[in-house]
């Protein structure tokens, strides 16, 4: 076993442990202000994607664009290059890269002159179709810049034979496959749209009389708008001057919202499916509590996402909440480790034990998710030098056995250690005490539900069960599917 293990921890060195955001997107309809509205959005967004950031605005007359690699606020704070986005209209987009490089021409929102005029799009989520589509259409001419699906988006617009722009936008979203929210810009319209079964999120507000597009209802609030409502599964809501016009072009299904957005992605505050997401993470903890036989002296979380389930799980055990790991909320994704020396200190870049609370404890750890086990490694490894007499580690969400193909950066299969471990094998693999994670019926009660509807699922579930809601084409019908589209290296 222990040959095993120390094997398995060399393999899994290379791997980020967490689960990174998908996207982000953001947009603006009528305002003055719309570059300055969609960088304030775009920095509530931040969380969803930290590779790169980019917006398309309108001025009246003509489209401006910038696209950067990096974050919001190390990019759109100078005055000159905002004098430029000044316009009507704008849209933007915080990237994280599930396909395609993080390189300038891969940077969303992506921009083309149509016949129809200019358009702009940018994408949260990801296309399962997109590869099959891709050489379709480069069999058919086209030629392609980027290896963003998002591109696929555009081309498929462009060689759409219908009349008006709406219809081609329908036209083209109606040959995608997976999950994607989409805002479009164009001279008139600004445009929002979900796919059927609403699995990335996409809501709409209003600032004075301008509408808003965005990804959460945090980045409306960072602005001071009112939140309306969530654009529905299967919905193209199209703004304009007169108004909101929705268009509903797939047989209506019932809605099955990405489940990860309330255990992991989206921030706290934000409200996704008429709930509080920061509501659902305390539940998490509570039904974790329900669940659980150990009795510790403190309720530990792994900060900042564990935070909520921890003071879920405490209120309901009667058992102390303290913050026994403190976050070092200065150290970005960029951080460089000077040597090799001091690589072995990892995760204390991030995270330290706060010694004189955990010291002959028995601490109950929560965190929100575990997808490789080498962060909870080194957190654990921590406690215990700290001094912590017991670390029992308990999980808010059941064990992530399956990939995913919507938009989440999850690895192969096999590199997901609840996919290839018993649970006894990975409490060994990680040092702790003990191991529990939150079981799919105390998840689905957390959200308020009776149970799981297994003929019919409330959510998007399958890196927990393994039941992918829609075709996985590019997975099914191409070798090494893998495989990145080609790109010239910049």
């Amino acid at each position: 076993m222990k040959k095993h293990i120390k094997i398995l921890k060399k393999k899994l060195k290379k791997f980020d442990p967490k689960l990174k955001e998908e996207c982000g997107v953001f947009g603006v309809f009528g305002h003055n202000d719309s570059a300055e509205l969609t960088t304030l959005g775009l920095h509530a967004l931040q969380h969803r994607g930290q590779e790169a950031v980019g917006i398309v605005s309108y001025d009246g007359t003509k489209f401006q664009s910038e696209r950067r690699l990096g974050l919001v606020g190390d990019n759109f704070t100078n005055k000159p290059l905002m004098k430029k986005l000044s316009g009507i209209a704008a849209i933007g987009h915080v990237r994280y890269s599930t396909r395609g490089e993080t390189v300038i021409r891969n940077v969303q929102p992506l921009f083309a002159d149509l016949e129809t005029g200019g358009f702009a799009i940018g994408h949260n989520g990801n296309l399962t179709n997109a590869l099959l589509l891709h050489d379709k259409l480069v069999s058919d001419g086209a030629i392609f810049q980027s290896t963003s699906d998002t591109e696929v988006i555009l081309h498929l617009v462009a060689k759409s034979n219908k009349t008006n722009f709406i219809d081609k936008f329908i036209d083209a979203i109606g040959h995608l496959e997976g999950a994607y929210s989409l805002v479009a810009l164009t001279n008139k319209k600004l445009i929002g749209a979900r796919d059927p079964l609403g699995i990335r999120p996409l809501v709409l507000g209003k600032l004075d009389e301008s509408y808003i597009l965005a990804s959460e209802t945090c980045a409306l609030d960072i602005i001071g708008a009112e939140f309306l409502r969530e654009i529905e599964n299967g919905e193209v809501i199209v703004i304009t001057d007169d108004g909101l016009k929705s268009y509903f072009p797939f047989p209506r299904v019932s809605a099955r919202p990405c489940i990860f957005e309330y255990v992991y992605f989206s921030m706290p505050h934000s409200i996704i499916g008429g709930k509080s997401v920061y509501n659902i993470r305390k539940e998490l903890g509570r039904h974790l509590s329900k669940e659980d036989t150990i009795i510790p002296d403190i309720v530990v979380p792994v900060p900042d996402s564990g935070v909520p389930a921890a003071l879920g799980y405490a209120e309901e055990s009667k058992v102390n909440f303290d913050y026994g790991l403190i976050r070092n909320h200065y150290v970005g994704r960029t951080f460089i480790e000077p040597t090799q020396n001091i690589r072995q200190f990892g995760v204390r870049l991030k995270h330290s034990a706060n010694s004189l609370v955990v010291k002959n404890k028995s601490i109950l750890l929560i965190d929100d998710s575990l997808v490789r086990g080498t962060t909870a490694i080194k957190i654990v490894r921590m406690l215990f030098d700290s001094g912590a007499k017991e670390v029992h580690l308990r999980v808010a969400s059941p064990p992530i056995k399956f990939s995913d193909y919507y938009g989440i950066d999850t690895p192969e299969q096999n590199s997901l250690l609840a996919a290839t471990h018993s649970l006894e094998e990975m409490c060994d693999f990680i040092g702790c005490t003990t191991l529990k994670f939150l079981s799919i019926g105390g998840l689905y009660k957390a959200l308020g539900q009776e149970k799981r509807d297994d003929n019919n699922p409330q959510f998007t579930d399958h890196c927990f069960t393994g039941d992918y809601p829609t075709k996985l084409s590019d997975l099914e019908q191409i070798p090494n599917h893998t495989q990145q589209l080609s790109l010239l290296e910049e």
